[in-house]
């Protein structure tokens, strides 16, 4: 008996997993600005308490985290980092 395996290499197939692999991406670039943040703030002597880094490492908008790492790239508190405006 053979078994029906065309769906897995049909055009809709071949979509789904491309979405997939860019979610994936996506998620791993999000985590990345995460650690560098970190790292950024480690660097630079600031202290991140586990709320604070719970915040930084669920925080899932790449936006965000940029915005983030560009503040913590001369703020001394993290603070200055999250402060609107």
């Amino acid at each position: 008996m053979a078994v029906d395996l065309s769906f897995y290499k049909s055009p809709l197939s071949e979509e789904i997993r491309d979405e997939g692999r860019e979610e994936g991406r996506e998620e791993g670039r999000t985590e990345g600005q995460a650690k560098s943040l970190l790292l950024v703030l480690a660097a630079r002597g600031v202290e991140v308490d586990d709320e604070t880094r719970e915040k930084i490492t669920g925080c899932g908008d790449p936006q965000l985290l940029s915005h983030w790492l560009n503040r913590a790239a001369t703020a001394s508190t993290t603070e200055e980092v999250f402060a609107r405006g």
